[in-house]
């Protein structure tokens, strides 16, 4: 998937200088739900990206965040899922922890993945038969999860904008105390690809899935594991497009161990 690493990364930096066009003025904020902002930078960065994916491959699907969900996608065997910015609250908050993500789910698997943060220049990215890697700089370096087992000694990615007492309880039982705080989920999933942290668990059912489809291609690339709360394989290309059941991402070492103690910390929650 040569043609498709390349197009998706281009396309991602065509993105990222959308989005920073924007970041250096006023950002005029929308309102599409309850605690759901957008501003014209998804906006423009999502035409641009829906309009030139399906020019670079007109026989897929596209299903963006910021676009009208065409179901015609359930018939195609290839969907592009892409999130023209991730963590835009902190694209509006001046933070440099947003990210343009795109991601290639064939047969309703992630394939293809890039993250790019364009305040920072680093990208992501990985493809089948390729690996995972990292770009910044003049550097290219390939992705590794860690392989510490100690879960008393991992580093939680926690996200800046929400505070979840249930992944508190959680990191309580497996007695994790350190943390790390990114707004973007792919950012997130990025610093365990990276080795600089070791489990992200999103408990909710507020993500969808352009926000893990090109995460989780690199993540698996780099020897870690994704599932939802209840350790199955997350699900992408189907009717409902959250991810329903959570998200437990972590190094892989003790996977099982951060399922169970969810479905546990999450079956106390709900007999109270």
């Amino acid at each position: 998937m040569d043609k498709e690493l390349e197009v998706a990364r281009r396309l991602a930096r065509e993105a990222g200088a959308i989005l920073m066009g924007f970041y250096k003025g006023d950002t005029k904020v929308e309102w599409k739900g309850y605690d759901d902002p957008v501003t014209a930078a998804d906006k423009a960065a999502n035409t641009m990206l829906v309009r030139e994916l399906a020019k670079a491959f007109p026989n897929d699907a596209i299903l963006s965040e910021e676009a009208e969900d065409d179901q015609v996608r359930l018939t195609k065997d290839r969907v592009w899922m892409v999130d023209p910015m991730d963590g835009t609250k902190q694209f509006i908050e001046k933070l440099d922890e947003f990210a343009v993500m795109i991601g290639l789910a064939v047969g309703g698997e992630p394939k293809v993945g890039v993250v790019y943060n364009p305040a920072t220049d680093r990208m992501f990215y990985a493809a089948p038969g390729i690996g995972a890697f990292v770009e910044e700089a003049l550097t290219t370096k390939r992705l590794r999860v860690s392989d510490l087992t100690d879960p008393t000694k991992m580093v939680a990615a926690m996200s800046r904008s929400h505070h979840s007492p249930t992944v508190d309880a959680i990191r309580q039982r497996l007695g994790s105390t350190g943390e790390v705080r990114s707004g973007s989920v792919g950012l997130k999933l990025g610093l365990i690809c990276d080795g600089r942290a070791h489990i992200y668990i999103h408990a909710g059912a507020k993500t969808n899935q352009w926000d893990t489809c090109a995460p989780e291609a690199i993540l698996r690339a780099a020897g870690g594991i994704i599932t939802d709360n209840f350790g199955d394989p997350l699900e992408y290309n189907t009717t409902r497009v959250r991810n329903l059941k959570g998200i437990i991402a972590t190094n892989g070492t003790i996977h099982d161990r951060v399922v169970r103690e969810t479905m546990a910390v999450l079956s106390e929650r709900d007999r109270k």
